[in-house]
């Protein structure tokens, strides 16, 4: 008992030097990328990268992995939605980190970068630095700081001018709501979700760095990026050889079928009402309310969240945070009150201009939005109509 209480104080002095300050590699050891296929769930759907030392003289083959975060922090969701969520830096062996990948069938990929020793140490005593407890969390964005797009910023950080970052292999260079397009459809409701929350500014053309913020892109940025005039990727090689993996949409469970449902739905029985001289409340309370509380939402976003990504949201044309008023105006009386009339009017003005600041571009909506947009439309029309008689 007593040389097994010994064995175990070993091992963690051992562990405790070689980890409480950065060991020295030697030539045999490597510094590479990796990159971590998509994944079925959201906060896998882009991808992963992480960076991997190994040592063999030392035994050590651990991952830096700034991709960390905990859904059990206090008040998670809500410093989510508020803009202020902390991710960290964390630090485990590759055998825990492939793990995870292993389980879920995606394909690890990594790229061994051509660095000379004492650049190799240089890094590594980065990330030991960042590894700190007071250094480890970081606040997280999206777009311009996430796990990936960290890597061109660490290596402008420790090698500066030395470091050129090509763009010349992209066919053009995206807008961020393009490039989060590009891997995830549509006619999802995670990908409309987005689209609503994203603000004007994610369509301007992103940077060729910005492109990092997704891992494959940053994977191929560093084909196309020399260090001190040399490629710095030595050599890539596949880790885990898996397929990628392919989502399968089910279109009667997508947004564009059930906002069709309703619009066809809103025709029906905004028909009937027309035939019988009617209103059904019901149905124009829900669609203003909705949207209202849609619009309050987004407008909360827009001014009381620290998100760069959510500003400058002119969904807020036509999810107008006013409808939560008219509707409980609506709902209570069969008789229309005068100044609904022009308020509708109104909301239909500013749909219209929604529409072109869409055909102008100063922000893109999602084409799933149409057919609401539509449903809102007929329902405003035939209020205005029945107001008259």
């Amino acid at each position: 008992m007593k040389q097994k209480g010994l064995l175990l104080l070993f091992f963690f002095v051992i562990g405790k030097f070689l980890f409480s300050q950065a060991p020295q590699l030697t030539e045999d050891s490597t510094i590479s990328l990796i990159t971590c296929a998509t994944g079925d769930e959201l906060y896998s759907a882009f991808g992963h990268t992480a960076f991997r030392v190994q040592e063999p003289t030392l035994g050590i083959d651990i991952v830096y992995n700034y991709g960390t975060f905990d859904f059990n922090q206090p008040n998670f969701y809500l410093n989510f939605t508020k803009g202020k969520m902390i991710y960290s830096l964390s630090r485990k062996n590759i055998e825990m980190f492939l793990y995870e990948y292993e389980l879920e069938k995606r394909w690890v990929k990594e790229q061994i970068l051509d660095l000379n020793l004492s650049q190799r140490n240089q890094l590594l005593a980065f990330f030991e630095q960042n590894y700190l407890p007071e250094n480890r969390d970081y606040l997280y964005d999206p777009l311009l700081n996430n796990c990936s797009s960290i890597t061109g910023d660490i290596l402008k950080n420790q090698f500066g001018k030395d470091i050129v970052i090509d763009g010349s292999y992209l066919d053009k260079q995206y807008t961020f709501r393009q490039l989060v397009r590009q891997f995830m459809d549509v006619n999802t409701w995670a990908m409309f979700g987005i689209d609503l929350a994203f603000g004007s500014p994610v369509d301007r053309k992103a940077t060729v760095q910005e492109h990092m913020f997704l891992p494959y892109y940053t994977m191929e940025q560093l084909r196309h990026t020399t260090l001190n005039g040399k490629p710095l990727v030595k050599r890539e090689r596949t880790i885990l050889d898996y397929s990628e993996h392919t989502k399968n949409g089910y279109f009667p469970l997508s947004p564009l079928f059930w906002f069709m449902l309703l619009m066809a739905f809103t025709g029906i029985i905004t028909y009937f009402d027309f035939k019988h001289k009617a209103r059904s409340r019901w149905l124009d309370f829900s669609l203003l309310f909705i949207t209202g509380l849609a619009g309050t939402f987004l407008f909360l976003l827009w001014v009381a969240a620290d998100h760069t990504s959510t500003p400058y949201n002119y969904n807020i044309l036509w999810a107008f945070p006013i409808n939560i008023l008219a509707a409980f105006t609506l709902v209570f009386q069969d008789k229309v009150p005068k100044w609904v009339p022009k308020y509708l009017w109104s909301a239909l003005g500013l749909i219209a201009i929604m529409i072109l600041v869409w055909i102008i571009g100063v922000q893109i909506f999602s084409p799933v939005l149409i057919p609401l947009l539509l449903t809102l439309a007929i329902r405003y029309l035939y209020i205005i109509k029945y107001s008259k008689l």
